[in-house]
């Protein structure tokens, strides 16, 4: 079960659960999970008092799995923090609309609860981001 909220505005909360729900064809969650959309101040701050880094990024996951240091809000599977900013401008960088972007980043975060992760971003030698890749690459061929 899931359940998806946002702290800012401008975020489509149905057309996000359907994306999510796309990437839930794809991948296995076992366990409760939050999606929060937060804005570029709430997510740096969740960056740097728990992870150490005073910046804003575009996604934070915090997995139940992670451990004590890692809070998992809802004490289930865990948590994912989109930065609607972020997002949108990662769109813009990559040239893509916001709806594959918003897939990228569910995508990632799902992974991410699932146990997975990476060193870099580097997406030829990655293997969560490779997998990441193909499970998008997939879902937008059924779209």
């Amino acid at each position: 079960m899931y359940s998806i909220s946002s702290n800012v505005e401008g975020v489509d909360l149905k057309r996000a659960e359907e994306l999510l729900r796309l990437c839930l064809s794809k991948i296995d969650i076992d366990g409760d999970f939050t999606v929060t959309f937060v804005d570029k101040d709430e997510i740096r701050l969740l960056n740097r008092e728990y992870r150490g880094i005073d910046l804003s990024t575009d996604i934070l996951t915090f997995a139940f799995d992670d451990g004590p240091e890692f809070p998992a809000f809802i004490k289930e599977k865990g948590d994912i923090f989109i930065s609607l900013s972020d997002m949108k401008e990662n769109a813009d960088y990559f040239s893509v609309d916001l709806d594959e972007e918003l897939l990228r980043l569910l995508v990632h975060g799902l992974l991410h609860l699932n146990g997975m992760d990476h060193e870099t971003n580097d997406f030829k030698s990655e293997e969560m981001l490779i997998l990441q890749e193909n499970i998008i690459s997939q879902i937008l061929r059924k779209k």
